[in-house]
């Protein structure tokens, strides 16, 4: 794959990572990136949304989008090698590579994979992105999958982080009903608000997490044009679950709160695939959130 760093319409000023032809994901499949500040539970709802997919009847694949790797210890219940750890393995000669060598199947038939990253700083998480896509092409791993979720870095939106929206139909961003989380939201919108003028990605809305109420998520939604499509509280069995390795969907449905969880997650995914519709969110002034949220 060759990489090259243009100037485009994308953003006055800004230098992207490109998507080639061969790695561009066939029509078809419902192709969601997941974003939110760091720490805010992006794994864990990428996990537990691709296992409500999986309930469905979906054929779904999870791509980590971290070099930490952890994105889909929940579904495969340990932590998988990377795409690039394997690639370096047999010197980046992909065709030496059988699919069971990067992809693992976790519950309830699961696809997972995770693209791992370059050394800290050191090289584009874009490229990595983009070489694994571009592998599962290679293997026709994508041809039989109804649903790809990419978990993606943190709040990271430059050129090669930003990668993954070049591959997807929306985007969900995980939020939590306070400042810090709110603020890197609307960064996320203002990324995606750039890539939507020359990719197909669309926002698909908000994703409420720890948090008992939405109040400050609610003021951000109505002056952006954004929605919430699912509210999950500070809910300890997610916590445990995590702790479990394994998916809310595996945990005692008589433990508190697992079944209003589970169902949560059900419906979201049932929304997702029927009743989504594209927004045309307005990210906010970093001034003009200051002055929205919080108490008179």
């Amino acid at each position: 794959m060759t990489t090259t760093l243009t100037r485009p319409a994308d953003g006055d000023g800004s230098v992207q990572v490109h998507q080639e032809p061969g790695t561009k994901i066939e029509e078809g499949a419902l192709v969601i990136a997941v974003y939110g500040k760091g720490g805010i539970g992006k794994s864990t709802t990428s996990s537990n949304l691709s296992a409500a997919f999986s309930k469905l009847g979906k054929r779904v694949l999870q791509i980590g989008c971290d070099p930490k790797h952890d994105s889909t210890f929940t579904l495969t219940h340990k932590m998988v090698p990377t795409v690039i750890d394997i690639l370096e393995e047999v010197d980046f000669h992909s065709e030496e590579l059988r699919p069971e060598d990067f992809m693992f199947t976790g519950y309830n038939g699961v696809k997972c994979v995770e693209s791992g990253g370059p050394p800290a700083g050191t090289g584009c998480g874009g490229y990595v992105t983009g070489q694994t896509v571009k592998l599962l092409k290679e293997h026709h791993l994508l041809e039989d999958t109804d649903v790809v979720i990419f978990d993606v870095l943190g709040d990271v939106v430059c050129g090669g982080f930003a990668a993954p929206l070049q591959h997807a139909n929306y985007c969900l961003i995980v939020t939590a009903n306070d400042f810090d989380s709110i603020f890197a939201m609307n960064r996320i919108v203002q990324a995606i608000q750039a890539k939507a003028k020359n990719y197909k990605v669309r926002l698909g809305g908000v994703i409420a997490n720890r948090s008992v109420g939405t109040d400050q998520i609610d003021k951000f939604n109505a002056r952006t044009g954004l929605r919430t499509m699912a509210h999950f509280q500070d809910v300890d069995a997610i916590r445990r679950s995590r702790l479990k390795k394994c998916t809310i969907f595996e945990m005692d449905e008589n433990e508190e709160g697992v079944k209003a969880v589970q169902e949560e997650y059900i419906r979201l995914a049932n929304n997702m695939i029927h009743n989504v519709e594209p927004l045309e969110a307005v990210s906010l002034k970093d001034r003009e959130i200051f002055d929205l949220l919080g108490f008179d």
